[in-house]
């Protein structure tokens, strides 16, 4: 049996105002919680919001899925930084309803409604808890190289997004570049207080951004009050809320979807762990692989039998945390609170999606961003040699291209067409099978 080395705590670098196990004050702590939970609560949101929309479900179930979201979020961020047995990665990491399913969660709901949703949601999740031990045999498949190229893609597919925010304007009379105008306003805030040095400028840097773009869109009248909703003041999670069904022919299109979220998710915590200081090889890392994994398998099984959609670890809080320089983990038992809180309480969850446009796509402009740079440095510390500049080239170019052809994708076998839509996954695949096909020479991990 291999013997794991103890526990190192990392040595903090000139970026990092408080490491990995410090404490944090709790002024600062929730400052930064509050960072975190503004970057990814939309996120979190938005899949079932999108889903209600193509499958007109009610209003009443569409915020039950909204609560059981921001739920599923708390509980699988706590259990991603507490780190208990082998559940749990032990960073500063973020979990949240996952984009990738939204292809085949549409299906299975056009073929039988929510029962077969969230029957195959759940019954699927166990894959990685299966998998999750026998992650660190795979390193010789999961490199470095295929995690970059992972963040990489995950980072260039989510920066677009941030225009849709950047183009809408403050408010519907209002000149079509004042968006654009005022999310310059939050990326300048937040660059300006990266600049000074100081540590408490960066670790409210986005906070500040937020805050300007929020006044000048309430100067010129892009602030508007939360919609009133149902009327509940709690939600009461309940077990298959919407009964259970099931469909074999569900069944590959969900199993690879959770093999490419197993995938970004070994990407994302390999680069919170850089960002933490941390070494990025070795049987800590890959027991903090194995860990993340096991943990987005539990928190999308049990959310499925509650009535959510799958989970995923979220990538975007690794721009925070560069942001921020705060990569301690205890941060993420203030995020779990206040996700807690909104989606218990749906009246306080409804503020945090007022927020205007422009201002979040400011703020994701620079996560994102971010994000992408993170992808960068995990390739640089693979080596970028000849081997490995023609996989990144070609990864990349199916990635970022293939998506672009709706048509070239139509003539695609169904469940081939779910799994190259994603620009993550086609370029994640490319990134795997080259880097399997195409050996590189045997080095001592």
């Amino acid at each position: 049996m291999e013997v794991l080395p103890p526990p190192v705590t990392p040595d903090k670098s000139p970026q990092i105002v408080y490491g990995l196990e410090e404490r944090i004050p709790p002024g600062p702590a929730v400052l930064v919680g509050a960072q975190h939970v503004s970057a990814m609560v939309v996120g979190t949101i938005t899949p079932p919001l999108i889903l209600a929309g193509v499958l007109k479900f009610s209003p009443a179930d569409t915020a039950y899925l909204v609560s059981i979201a921001l739920l599923a979020s708390a509980c699988g961020t706590w259990l991603q930084c507490r780190q208990r047995g082998p559940v749990g990665s032990g960073l500063l990491s973020v979990t949240g309803t996952s984009f990738a399913f939204l292809q085949p969660l549409t299906l299975a709901g056009q073929a039988g409604g929510l029962a077969l949703m969230m029957g195959m949601s759940c019954v699927t999740a166990p894959l990685l808890i299966v998998l999750a031990p026998f992650v660190s045999r795979l390193r010789r498949v999961f490199t470095p190289l295929v995690s970059g190229v992972v963040v990489l893609l995950i980072g260039t597919s989510l920066i677009p997004t941030a225009f849709y925010g950047l183009a809408t304007p403050v408010r519907p009379d209002a000149p079509v570049w004042s968006g654009f105008a005022i999310g310059l306003v939050v990326v300048a805030v937040i660059v300006a207080a990266q600049a000074t040095g100081r540590a408490w400028a960066r670790i409210a840097g986005a906070a500040l951004g937020v805050i300007a773009g929020c006044v000048l869109c309430g100067l010129f009248g892009g602030l508007h009050l939360p919609d009133p909703g149902t009327g509940a003041w709690f939600t009461v999670p309940r077990l298959l809320p919407h009964g259970f069904a099931f469909d074999w022919k569900f069944v590959p299109p969900f199993v690879f979807i959770y093999l490419v979220s197993m995938l970004e998710a070994i990407g994302d915590i390999t680069a919170t762990s850089q960002l933490s200081g941390l070494e990025t090889k070795g049987p800590a890392h890959w027991r903090r692989l194995s860990g993340g994994v096991l943990a987005d398998g539990v928190t999308s099984t049990v959310t499925g039998l509650f009535g959510g959609f799958p989970s995923a670890t979220y990538a975007q809080n690794n721009g925070v945390i560069q942001i921020t320089g705060v990569a301690s983990r205890r941060v993420g038992y203030v995020m779990a609170v206040i996700l807690l809180v909104l989606g218990l309480v749906p009246a306080v969850g409804r503020w945090i999606t007022v927020l205007p446009p422009p201002v979040l796509g400011g703020l994701a402009l620079m996560m994102f961003g971010l994000v992408a740079v993170a992808g960068v440095r995990l390739l640089v510390s693979a080596g970028l040699g000849q081997r490995e500049g023609v996989i990144v080239a070609l990864s990349l170019g199916i990635g970022l291209g293939l998506p672009t052809q709706p048509a070239l994708l139509a003539s695609l076998p169904g469940w081939l067409h779910s799994l190259l839509e994603s620009g993550i996954s086609a370029g994640g695949l490319t990134a795997l099978l080259l880097n399997l096909l195409w050996r590189a020479p045997r080095t001592e991990e």
